[in-house]
């Protein structure tokens, strides 16, 4: 029996992954049916040894090589790597083994949690850990040694790669290495870290570059999200490696022709055949599991994937699966009632977790109650495939009873959920707007001085950071990111990486209010989505053609000022760089598949890879975004927008605003305007408006006897009234033409209004009452003392009220004026 109190309600939209365990087989990938599987490359029948066999050298051959491996090589470096050859080895030396692999592996230098090799250096020598550095870049480079992924990256190197290179011997890799120091979209940081992933992937799986396949380095790309541990961006959060190197290896040819291009598209998931979304749940009789796959199939003509996919989880997972574990020798879909109404119980509930409601089971039903009915109109044409399974339908009309009810209620939901953020729009329009424009000119004066440098903006001073990475970055690249310190808050900031989130935050907002298209339609627009219409007259109009995510009408809003501006800043920002917006591949989420390359607005290059923004990527925005907000502003607080929410804004705009239901719905995409009605939220001035429209034809169809002209007398006792209403603290709120029937103890009256100016009045009043109280202490007069008591708590909570009043900010109405004749 599930305990009530401990229930709580999940839909599928709040349902949240199961957090990973520490080390748990899951956390590798999330790609876990890849077409291609992640291995690594088998050892190869003879191994590169650029400089022959050492794998049992002794440390004086060893030495030996030191100077003369590398080109160019100075005696001093060559001595550097000779001391540090001398005390590596030496501790190997000790270790048990009969190669310098085996001795390596017993080091502890391999293990998952490696240390590094420094941790021998002595305290007493200055160089004994760049020495040690050196002779562990050698070794790997000689391929002495073969280390895992988490023994090599436990050390640093300054320059891995190019050295790593020059001792392979390799002119396929030194003609790889040209190409990609020629890429023309890649600055010298985006060529080192492919570089660097590439002689990595080559040390650590033991192989040459010829026997690097995809495979293996999906393998090596796995490996490093597990880890944490990529090129420039390590930690528990990093992305998959090599998507660099995997690119470059595409576009040289060095892959296997039909290769996805792109390791993203390598990794992820396709769609899955209709068998495969079956057999994704343990359906024990064939029968059934045949005949949905047939049903699927046939309705897979007439639905998109994401509708299959649901659909094969409410017929195999959520319903036959269940109706097997309640009665495993069922063997067609004649129920009983009794297992019906099992089964309904059990279905409003999650299967996983008893203590979860499922908030909308209805829509199961109806997807059960469709199978149904489909296999008896089916049977009808086709006797021979669907007769044997027509069933009497166990879901009757009654239990779906209600659903129409909530549907209504969902509907209420929304449209005061649009009510309550109606208001709270131009906060938000207002912070992304000031937020990027701070940012923008920061950046913009961060590049005009140099590292280290003070520099003052907006009555803050700042200053450029000077660190070695920076340093470092300004040698190397053209554009080096800004960094600045606030010195008023010691705050360190990126400057280049918050500008460029600030302004896709500023964009997706602008984008979301002015056009009111679904989230997945704005990441699908594209440069090829801008066109102009020209008016009889000359004037050009510029629209927006939006492709369909959810039917096949595509549509075209025209844009307004406000649109077509973000759209401009977007191309802007896209063609700084004189060239035309890049071609890129977008996945969609939902259908499970890629795009053609095409000239995406919303793309975005982190490190080196050139994405599409992302549908969670748009919804986390806006939710920092309200995060901020609520920083200073308490409406804010525990509340966000939703992509949807704009949507719903646009909606009620612009209907509210006097544009036609059916043209609205045209700009919607909506093909029912009763969707679009559910759309519009009803706002105060509508209702106040439709009551005086009632009340104006009330009156006319009352007698003109009752609308009589009011005399001196009664407009003077009108008067008269509210000046007696008028008392020392305030307002008596008492109804017009009664008396006071307090015996005027205002303080105790609840129809007391208290002016907020008169709280000094009351602080008085307060100070005396307690007086009173301590001299009837004194005399024991304790009829008084309770007296005095409920006074008291009368006179502090109007003291709070008159407080809380005074907190208000005063509203502007306005001068009243009369109406302008009509007609």
């Amino acid at each position: 029996m599930v305990n009530r109190t401990t229930v709580e309600i999940y839909t599928v939209r709040n349902r949240r992954p199961r957090p990973r365990t520490e080390g748990s087989e899951a956390g590798a990938t999330r790609f876990q049916a890849a077409v291609l599987k992640a291995a690594p490359a088998p050892r190869p029948e003879y191994p590169p040894a650029p400089f022959g066999d050492l794998t049992t050298a002794s440390v004086g051959d060893l030495c030996g090589l030191a100077t003369e491996i590398l080109r160019g090589t100075t005696k001093a470096k060559g001595e550097k790597r000779r001391q540090g050859i001398r005390l590596l080895f030496g501790h190997l030396a000790t270790l048990p083994g009969d190669t310098w692999q085996e001795r390596w592996e017993a080091s502890g230098f391999n293990d998952e949690r490696a240390p590094s090799v420094i941790i021998l250096a002595r305290p007493e020598v200055a160089y004994d850990s760049s020495n040690l550095m050196a002779a562990l870049k050698m070794a790997l480079g000689l391929r002495i040694f073969q280390p895992s992924l988490a023994g090599f990256r436990a050390n640093k190197f300054l320059d891995y790669a190019e050295p790593f290179c020059q001792l392979q011997r390799d002119p396929q890799l030194d003609d790889l290495f040209a190409t990609i120091n020629s890429h023309p979209q890649w600055n010298l940081m985006n060529r080192m870290r492919a570089k660097f992933d590439i002689a990595c992937a080559l040390t650590t799986q033991g192989i040459a570059l010829a026997d690097l396949t995809p495979p293996a380095l999906l393998h090596y790309s796995v490996e490093v999200r597990r880890l944490g541990v990529r090129h420039g961006g390590g930690g528990p959060n990093a992305g998959f490696g090599a998507q660099a190197a995997w690119e470059v290896l595409h576009g040289t040819g060095h892959f296997p022709q039909g290769t996805a291009p792109t390791l993203r598209m390598f990794i992820y998931n396709g769609q899955k055949t209709v068998e495969e979304l079956v057999d994704s749940y343990p359906i024990k009789n064939a029968d059934v599991r045949q005949l949905l796959i047939d049903y699927l199939t046939r309705r897979r003509a007439d639905t998109d994937y994401v509708t299959l996919r649901a659909l094969a989880r409410n017929l195999a997972s959520l319903f036959w699966v269940s109706i097997e574990k309640i009665n495993p020798s069922q063997k067609d879909l004649v129920l009983s009632p009794e297992l019906y109404e099992q089964w309904r119980a059990d279905l409003q509930y999650w299967q996983n977790d008893k203590t979860k409601v499922r908030k909308y089971f209805e829509t199961i039903l109806l997807a059960v109650r469709g199978f149904y009915v489909d296999l008896h109109s089916w049977a009808v044409a086709e006797p021979e495939k669907w007769a044997r399974w027509v069933a009497p339908c166990p879901v009757l009309p009654r239990d779906l009873k209600g659903f129409g009810t909530r549907q209504r209620e969902n509907h209420r939901n929304m449209a005061d959920r649009t009510r309550v953020r109606q208001p709270l729009l131009p906060v938000l329009v207002q912070h992304v707007e000031s937020r990027h424009e701070h940012l923008a000119a920061l950046l913009a004066a961060g590049r005009e001085v140099p590292l280290g440098e003070m520099f003052t903006l907006g009555g803050r001073r700042y200053t450029r950071t000077d660190s070695i990475t920076d340093r470092r970055r300004a040698r190397l690249l053209k554009d080096p990111p800004v960094r600045v310190v606030d010195l008023g808050t010691g705050e360190t900031t990126d400057v280049t990486m918050a500008e460029d989130i600030a302004f896709w935050e500023w964009a997706i907002v602008e984008l979301l209010r002015h056009s009111g298209i679904r989230v997945e339609e704005l990441t699908e627009l594209t440069h090829l989505s801008i066109r102009q219409y020209q008016r009889p007259n000359g004037e050009v109009i510029a629209l927006l053609v939006v492709a369909p995510s959810k039917n096949n009408r595509e549509r075209v809003i025209p844009m307004s000022a406000e649109l077509f501006h973000v759209i401009a800043q977007i191309i802007r920002r896209q063609t700084s760089d004189g060239k035309p917006i890049p071609l890129v591949s977008r996945y969609d989420p939902h259908e499970k598949t890629w795009s053609e390359p095409m000239p995406f607005l919303l793309q975005r290059k982190i490190g080196t890879v050139l994405g599409v923004l992302a549908t969670g990527t748009a919804l986390g925005m806006l939710r920092r975004s309200c995060k901020r907000i609520a920083e200073t502003n308490r409406a804010f607080a525990g509340m966000s927008f939703t992509p949807h929410d704009f949507r719903r804004l646009f909606a009620t705009e612009v209907v509210n605003g006097g544009l036609p239901i059916h043209i609205g719905a045209a700009l919607l995409g909506h093909m029912n305007l009763q969707t679009t009605q559910g759309y519009v939220a009803v706002f105060a001035e509508d209702v106040v408006k439709a009551y005086q429209e009632f009340l104006n034809h009330r009156r006319t169809a009352r007698p003109e006897g009752e609308y009589v002209e009011v005399t001196n007398q009664e407009w003077d006792d009108f008067e008269e009234h509210f000046d007696k209403r008028r008392v020392e603290l305030g307002n008596c709120a008492r109804p017009y033409g009664s008396s006071c029937q307090h015996e005027h103890a205002c303080i105790r009256c609840p129809m007391l209004q208290v002016n907020p100016k008169m709280l000094p009045r009351l602080a008085e009043i307060e100070k005396d009452l307690v007086l009173r109280r301590k001299r009837a202490e004194e005399e024991q007069w304790l009829g008084e003392i309770e007296g005095i008591d409920i006074t008291l708590t009368f006179v502090r909570t109007k003291q709070a009220d008159a407080a809380r009043l005074s907190r208000r900010s005063p509203v502007v109405l306005g001068i009243p004026t009369t109406r302008p004749p009509s007609g």
